[in-house]
């Protein structure tokens, strides 16, 4: 039951960073990568926000916060906080072949090393937030486009 509740609670943290991380690098005002917006517009017609969408594209098409939040998690099951910073350096190297003029990713990563090597020191696996991410990714980009957009258009309005 403890490893559960450890896998809930480290979703419920995963989700927070990356969509703040995200949010705070404005990714849901408009398309920083190519394919965003036209993931964005698609959103849109089937009935969501364009803002969330244009979010939702941009995590698609280029390494952010939440790629960034996974591989940090996986550089630190393997290697501690070197490992994370590891994955960060990938992930900066992934936004730059992507030609994503943001950061939002490394950003992620590397505050998801140190906020997953911090939950280790207190009773948590780096593979809860392996799992936790995956379930945050899902909440996002996998569960319902619509909402999830629409629920990410009301975070961004919240930081206008």
């Amino acid at each position: 039951m403890g490893e559960l509740f450890h896998i809930l609670a480290a979703a419920i943290i995963s989700w927070i960073l990356f969509v703040t991380v995200d949010i705070f690098f404005r990714l849901p005002e408009a398309g920083g990568v190519s394919g965003a917006s036209a993931i964005a517009r698609d959103i849109e017609a089937g009935g969501g926000a364009l803002s969330g969408g244009t979010m939702m594209g941009n995590i698609v098409c280029s390494p952010d916060a939440s790629a960034g939040t996974l591989l940090a998690a996986c550089g630190v099951y393997v290697a501690g906080i070197p490992g994370g910073l590891v994955a960060a350096a990938l992930v900066f190297i992934g936004n730059r072949i992507c030609h994503d003029p943001g950061y939002a990713g490394t950003t992620g990563a590397v505050l998801a090393t140190f906020v997953v090597y911090g939950f280790t020191q207190v009773g948590f696996a780096a593979t809860d937030f392996i799992a936790g991410m995956v379930i945050a990714i899902l909440t996002i980009q996998g569960l319902s486009h619509a909402h999830a957009s629409r629920l990410l258009a009301r975070l961004w309005r919240v930081r206008e």
